[in-house]
């Protein structure tokens, strides 16, 4: 029995990498429709997501998931953390502003979080997880891969910037892929 789940997203990207980690859950996701926006009011990535879950299931009548991440700096009190899309208008604008925060600051500790909701038709929240990635932001750009903020953040085990890895390596670390990972067995409760 396959069961359908709504992607709160209209970032066909983000609906890729989702299938990819529940290729084999039971469920058929789906990108939201277009003309369903949410505002992200909450203060925290689990409270964004869950709005985020909870309005397009009410909307849709489906399950939905949701997630809502960014980065979070040490040195800067954990900026630019929900606000991480809004830093800048583009992804150069954003890294520029990061870098220019940072200036020559020693800390450059900081790490990728992520937040899942997953809502029933009705809209409550029914499952939540959470992925952290810990690493340090580079003074200068360093691959091609990825996208956002990934040029700049550097993961020391690995030795490379999240845009130098390949998908299967950035899927096995990230936080969006910790998540995920985390998921994946309530989600085949909720199917049962």
């Amino acid at each position: 029995m396959t069961k359908l789940l709504v992607v709160a997203t209209g970032n066909p990207g983000k609906l890729r990498e989702m299938q990819a980690y529940l290729a084999d859950s039971g469920w058929e996701l789906t990108l939201k429709p277009e003309e369903l926006d949410v505002e992200e009011t909450g203060e925290t990535f689990a409270a964004n997501a869950c709005l985020k879950a909870s309005e397009i299931a009410k909307a849709t009548g489906n399950w939905a998931i949701a997630d809502d991440s960014g980065l979070q700096v040490d040195a800067l009190n954990g900026a630019p953390g929900v606000y991480s899309a809004r830093y800048g208008n583009t992804d150069a604008e954003r890294i520029a502003r990061l870098l220019r925060e940072l200036g020559d600051g020693v800390n450059r500790q900081a790490q990728f979080a992520c937040a899942i909701a997953i809502a029933n038709p009705d809209g409550a929240i029914a499952l939540q997880s959470e992925g952290v990635c810990r690493g340090e932001i580079l003074t200068a750009t360093r691959g091609d891969g990825g996208f956002g903020y990934d040029p700049i953040f550097y993961v020391p085990e690995k030795q490379l910037t999240f845009a130098q890895m390949t998908p299967e390596e950035k899927k096995s670390i990230s936080h969006r892929g910790k998540a995920l990972k985390a998921l994946i067995p309530q989600l085949a409760k909720v199917l049962s």
